[in-house]
């Protein structure tokens, strides 16, 4: 099953592939308690392999950046080579997720979705959540069922997959925790890409979050491209003289 694909803007119109009618607003269901040692629940995969469906997982990462594109990852986990040791992203050290983001790609399908920061001001964030979650889905190169979603918030309402929000999902959902994975090395590589394009920020030690030094440098050299413009730290300072780029104090 390994294939993976990402999407950046512009998205396509809907999926070319797969994908059931919505059936209605989406169900919300608690956190888990049936773990496997190697990782998170995978009952509500199992469940869906055996009535025939095909379940995603979603998670998003970049959501509190300053800077670089909202990322959302999904992943159609084969549940014969599920990766021993699936977890929420932020409780794995950089060099698991890595091996862990290279597994799931060698054994799942991935789609990725993207909001770029220069979108992410034109829309605001609450719509470019649900863009990069449309994207991530359309990205997948299988056709899908119904999409379990991270968090309580539906960011797929109104479109023609069905979808459960879990909350404390990349715990509790195999399919979730890959998700988050895949999404967080994708993002992490294209931030430390941006690094010696925009080498006074850092963007390689901190991928856009608001550390003491991406603060720093910001009240320095001001915001880059990829600066979110519109979030409010970033215009309070665009009212301040800035030095040029490279310029040291």
């Amino acid at each position: 099953m390994a294939r993976s694909t990402t999407q950046t803007p512009p998205a396509a119109p809907g999926p070319t592939r797969g994908g059931s009618p919505a059936t209605g607003p989406a169900r919300s269901v608690p956190r888990a308690n049936g773990r496997r040692g190697d990782g998170p629940d995978r009952t509500r995969e199992q469940r869906a392999a055996r009535r025939g469906a095909t379940v995603a997982g979603i998670d998003e990462v970049g959501r509190g950046a300053w800077a670089g594109p909202l990322t959302v990852g999904a992943v159609v986990l084969d549940l014969a080579a599920v990766p021993a040791g699936l977890r929420d992203s932020k409780r794995l050290s950089a060099a698991r997720r890595e091996v862990l983001a290279a597994a799931v790609h060698a054994h799942a399908a991935v789609g990725i979705g993207q909001v770029p920061a220069a979108e992410l001001d034109e829309v605001g964030l609450p719509t470019a959540l649900r863009l990069a979650a449309r994207r991530a889905v359309e990205a997948l190169p299988v056709g899908v069922d119904e999409v379990l979603i991270d968090g309580d918030v539906d960011l797929l309402a109104g479109t023609r997959w069905r979808s459960t929000t879990v909350v404390g999902g990349d715990d509790a959902s195999a399919s979730i925790a890959a998700a988050s994975i895949v999404a967080k090395v994708h993002r992490d590589a294209q931030l430390r890409s941006a690094d010696p394009v925009y080498p006074a920020y850092g963007f390689a030690a901190h991928k856009g979050y608001p550390t003491p030094a991406h603060r720093a440098a910001l009240a320095t050299h001001g915001p880059c491209p990829l600066h979110r413009h519109s979030w409010r730290p970033i215009q309070q300072l665009l009212g301040a003289p800035q030095l040029p780029f490279g310029t040291a104090r």
